[in-house]
């Protein structure tokens, strides 16, 4: 009976307690693990992801990130990694389910003593759910409730994927610092290879930084990390992953390191980037993903295809640093001890008005201005020394300098704009939009636009081509004179102040004889100037004047480059194209890129203007292509320098490439005081010279020496051949000069 009593009252107290357990329990839930992540969030873990910029030839030319981050799969990484991780931080992660039972015990004890380093015991898992679903600042009881979280995150994970897929999602997600984020960003950043590729000696070393990111910092703490590498390859050896000589040579082999930053300030095309960003923040505005929400352009992965060349950019790049940093000696030099040096013909007054301008657009003057500093104290910051970085082509140096004397000191520096398009698709291949995108923002491919002075001429030109006349077709070289709509009249004078005779048409244009041009202006007037320009893609405001036809409007590369490309395209003009597709960060297709097609002229019109073109680099201002470049192949082009030498230009046409170029000072009041310095052929025309030597020579870009075709029967049409004519051999000779308006 006693017994039977005993069970009764047992049961009394399970029935009575059972109610407060499971109360007791979901409470202990809520409370505790209720911030356990559900299925769906450890199917879809959150990971910001770069999104990445890649070439034509599949090159990663940048990146845009919150944190420089790109997933690869588990079979897109070295065994070596796997094998170095998996000896160092967990022996037995393919038997265990998650957490290591064996290491239980050490792991707890280890939280509770305040010593968590020295508890051990995490497994790649449980390291995985930490920054997957990070701590927050805990206590030593907090800390311990975390770590049952994390063994039933670790086992969850276990469950929802494959040993392989913990791996790789591990190496995706680990800060390898200085802005590698994941195995893919470490292996670029530290050894300039792909994450498959990397050695075991590598490997080594960037399992090391799991254990301390900062500490080893192969970086900054060079032993520290050849140390950490070199106990990663004894583990390796230890659990038979190499042998104990390969442990042994592997030891003795320098880090190598081959530090490659991915500032956005830095790497190539950094001009270009910086457009393409504007453009595809636009775009993420416009473009939902299946949820419902925006694209995030720092966080989705995007990838996006570009039509930039890796090779074409980087002789661009090179072209440009070559010859600007010899020109800009000749710049110093040309200005060293004049007064108001570099601005031509300003009073000091003017100066200071010019300057007054620079600093109220500059950055440090809005921060000032945000805080409610009074305009007189603003310019006293601008007039107190500071240390700071200056740009020189010789690389960045330190000085101690005023803000408004480093403003004064940047304003002497050459600028340039160049682009590179090829004419039958509208694929932009090379844009280089400055010197040094750290130092100096602006954008003087697409953003900026300058008088384009005599490189306009040829759209004036291809008016009487487009009339069937014949590049060989004779007008007289005298002084034109427009009537003006408000009263008076405008004549342009001939730089060389040399008239008289009979002068054909390609050789006005090779020589850039200005009453040439005028006459052809008067027979057609400035509107119809305007209207092709216009067919031809060509934006920017233009004023239907009859000095148009000097190049007075204000007009970007970008344009010009698109507008010659017509004439090496048959009349066709192509939209200047620079995306081919993006994809999500699956690969999936969210859009392809066309560009718009108009046929602005006839194939015949084209040439015809093509031929004229060829003149200036067979006979004229650009002659030097031929003797002092050494380029042989068909060239069509043309020189323009503005008043003063403010700008200087070159257009460049081949049947595969047209690529335009101009430089000059940020302010028109900064220039060379000569022509023969400051002339388009001087300034511009050598990097389009050097850019397409190196194009050449690079055999893999299958760039073509080819000649430009002749549609069929033109001959039979159009007289090409101006031996014929019976020219003024005396009339412009020099080939240097008719730039300027």
């Amino acid at each position: 009976m006693a017994k039977s009593g005993n069970n009764k009252i047992k049961w009394l107290w399970i029935i009575a307690l059972t109610p407060i357990v499971i109360l007791t329990s979901f409470i202990l839930y809520l409370t505790v693990f209720a911030d356990l992540p559900s299925l769906e969030e450890l199917e879809n873990p959150r990971s910001n992801l770069a999104s990445e910029i890649i070439s034509s030839d599949q090159k990663v030319i940048g990146k845009y990130y919150i944190e420089n981050r790109t997933n690869v799969s588990f079979n897109q990484i070295s065994p070596n990694v796997v094998n170095a991780l998996i000896a160092t931080e967990d022996a037995r992660f393919y038997t265990h389910s998650g957490v290591d039972v064996r290491a239980l015990g050490r792991a707890v004890s280890g939280a509770l003593s305040g010593r968590e380093s020295s508890g051990g015991g995490s497994t790649i898992t449980q390291q995985l759910a930490k920054m997957l679903f990070p701590r927050e600042n805990l206590n030593k009881v907090e800390l311990v409730l975390r770590k049952f979280k994390e063994w039933i995150i670790a086992v969850k994970l276990e469950r929802n994927y494959t040993k392989n897929e913990i791996i790789a999602m591990y190496l995706n997600k680990f800060d390898f610092i200085n802005n590698a984020v994941g195995i893919k960003s470490a292996a670029r950043i530290y050894f300039d290879t792909t994450p498959d590729s990397l050695k075991i000696e590598q490997a080594a070393m960037l399992v090391g930084m799991a254990k301390n990111p900062s500490l080893f910092n192969p970086k900054r703490k060079y032993e520290n990390a050849q140390n950490r590498r070199n106990v990663v390859l004894n583990q390796m050896a230890k659990y038979k992953y190499i042998t104990e000589a390969q442990c042994e040579k592997y030891k003795k082999i320098p880090l190598k390191i081959k530090f490659t930053s991915e500032d956005q300030n830095e790497g190539i095309a950094t001009y270009f980037r910086e457009y393409l960003r504007d453009y595809m923040k636009k775009w993420c505005k416009e473009h939902k993903k299946p949820d419902g929400s925006n694209y995030n352009l720092y966080k989705d992965g995007l990838k996006i295809y570009t039509t930039i060349n890796s090779k074409m950019q980087r002789y661009a790049e090179e072209a440009v640093q070559e010859w600007l940093g010899e020109l800009q000696g000749k710049f110093f030099a040309h200005w060293k001890g004049k007064k108001n040096a570099p601005f031509y013909n300003m009073s000091e007054a003017e100066v200071q008005k010019l300057m007054t301008q620079a600093m109220k657009r500059s950055e440090r003057y809005r921060v000032l201005k945000e805080r409610g500093l009074s305009e007189a104290e603003i310019k006293a910051t601008f007039m107190k020394k500071v240390e700071t970085k200056l740009f020189s082509w010789k690389g960045e140096f330190d000085t101690i300098i005023t803000p408004w004397d480093s403003m004064r000191y940047c304003k002497y520096f050459l600028q340039t704009g160049f682009m590179s398009m090829e004419p039958s698709t509208g694929y932009i291949r090379a844009w280089v939009g400055g010197i040094n995108y750290r130092n100096f923002k602006y954008d003087h491919v697409r953003q900026g636009k300058r008088q384009v002075g005599s490189t306009f001429k040829p759209f004036v030109y291809t008016l009487a081509m487009q009339e069937q006349w014949s590049p060989c077709y004779q007008v007289p070289n005298i002084p034109v004179t427009f009537d003006l709509p408000e009263g008076g009249t405008w004549s342009p004078k001939n730089s060389d102040a040399k008239y008289g005779g009979m002068m054909t048409l390609k050789k006005g244009l090779a020589l850039s004889v200005n009453s040439i041009t005028a006459y052809v202006m008067k027979q057609f007037g400035p509107q119809a100037v305007v209207d092709l320009a216009r067919k031809l893609g060509i934006e920017s405001d233009l004023e239907a004047v009859p000095s148009l036809c000097l190049g007075t409007a204000d007009i970007s590369v970008y344009e010009m480059v698109g507008a010659n490309s017509t004439f090496a395209n048959q009349g066709v003009w192509v939209e200047p194209t620079f995306i081919t597709r993006i994809e999500d960060k699956n690969g999936n297709v969210l859009e392809d890129f066309m560009p718009r097609r108009v046929e602005a002229i006839s194939k015949e019109t084209a040439y015809l203007t093509l031929n004229l073109m060829k003149g200036v680099v067979d006979h004229g201002t650009g002659l030097r292509l031929r003797f002092r470049y050494g380029l042989t192949a068909p060239i069509a082009g043309k020189t323009g320098t503005t008043q003063n030498n403010s700008d200087g230009w070159f257009m460049g046409i081949t049947p595969d490439l047209v690529s335009g170029v101009w430089v000059g000072c940020e302010d028109r009041s900064a220039h060379f005081r000569s022509t023969d310095l400051g002339q388009g052929a001087s300034m511009a025309l050598p990097i389009w010279g050097l850019y397409m030597k190196k194009v050449y020579a690079d055999k893999s870009l299958k760039v073509t020496q080819n000649d430009f075709e002749k549609p069929e029967g033109l001959d039979l049409k159009i007289e090409l051949d101006c031996t014929k004519y019976n020219e003024d051999k005396e009339q412009g000779e020099s080939i240097e000069f008719g730039e300027d308006f």
